[in-house]
């Protein structure tokens, strides 16, 4: 593998939610920033997302050199990316919108730069199929709000070559984040289905009447969730088999859970089920505000990732 040089300046293209806390992350992590929105106002909310982040992100640690001035806001697309070693884009889910984006990008950018697309729903052989170089665009999706939690799905297309993967994988791991290579193009990728199966099912127990939503909720949040934020399924499947581990489950378990698969439902998002989620929702609530609930969510979950981050065993 040839060298390439390290990637020290990324362009942010497209800065609404997703866009301004990748902005905020990569600068946290002592990089230069070149962004671009065509839309009015664009600049002054970027700014001023970027300063909201930032002190969560200095609670997390600031690289060397990290600071809120190294952000270059520019009015055209081919200003930002004329110096970039890597692009983050995050436009409109719409697919002639993105091939156009991206034979545009492709276009603007330096032969070196990688360009990592931010989208949950279109697949990267559809993005790069107007690129004179498909072999640098890649899937780099965030796990909202990227300036936190540290998933990102990296997925190549048709077009993609093997060592984009590799050096977009490298350069995430680099600053921190936590790649996946998923090795096929499926919709939602990998954390969007997981959630599905388990809204699915989640539905479907309220639509039954099996339980209230607030005590759905209860039983992931107070349950099996407290698990998951340790460490994922097939792992906790194998500490609770001792010493026989997976194997020792699945030799006991696999019937049980076969049977449970094949009695799981299938609802259909139905008006009268919205409005039933819905009012539970409003229930659980109670007078509880949201803004108070997010900030203790987002405390409770930097408290969380910065610990898991402190112990190599779970890792």
């Amino acid at each position: 593998m040839h060298m390439h040089k390290a990637i020290a300046r990324v362009a942010v293209v497209g800065t609404g939610v997703i866009g301004a806390s990748w902005a905020a992350y990569f600068l946290a992590h002592g990089l230069d920033v070149d962004a671009t929105d065509p839309s009015p106002g664009a600049e002054a909310r970027l700014r001023e997302a970027v300063a909201q982040h930032w002190p969560t992100l200095t609670r997390f640690g600031l690289a060397e050199g990290a600071s809120m001035a190294r952000l270059r806001f520019h009015a055209t697309l081919e200003e930002a990316l004329r110096e970039a070693d890597f692009v983050q884009e995050n436009g409109p889910e719409r697919l002639d919108f993105k091939v156009d984006l991206f034979r545009r990008m492709d276009a603007a950018a330096p032969p070196h730069a990688i360009l990592a697309s931010s989208s949950s729903g279109l697949t990267v052989s559809g993005m790069q199929s107007g690129c004179a170089n498909p072999a640098r665009v890649v899937l780099g999706h965030p796990f909202n709000p990227p300036h936190l939690i540290p998933l990102v799905e990296v997925i190549g297309g048709k077009g993609t070559s093997a060592e984009t993967v590799e050096r977009t994988m490298a350069f995430y791991a680099a600053i921190g984040k936590r790649p996946i290579h998923v090795k096929r193009e499926v919709k939602g990728h990998i954390a969007n289905r997981l959630q599905a199966a388990l809204w699915r099912e989640a539905f479907h127990l309220v639509e039954q009447g099996v339980a209230s939503v607030g005590d759905i909720d209860t039983a992931i949040a107070h349950g099996p969730g407290l698990r998951w934020a340790v460490m994922g399924p097939f792992m906790n499947l194998h500490l609770s088999g001792g010493a026989g581990g997976i194997a020792h489950v699945l030799a006991h378990l696999g019937g049980p859970i076969e049977d449970w698969w094949k009695d799981l439902g299938a609802p259909a998002m139905t008006d009268a089920l919205r409005q039933q989620v819905t009012e539970g929702v409003a229930a659980e609530l109670g007078d509880r505000r949201m803004p108070e609930l997010e900030a203790a969510r987002d405390t409770l979950l930097l408290d969380l990732i910065r610990a898991k981050a402190a112990t190599g065993t779970l890792d």
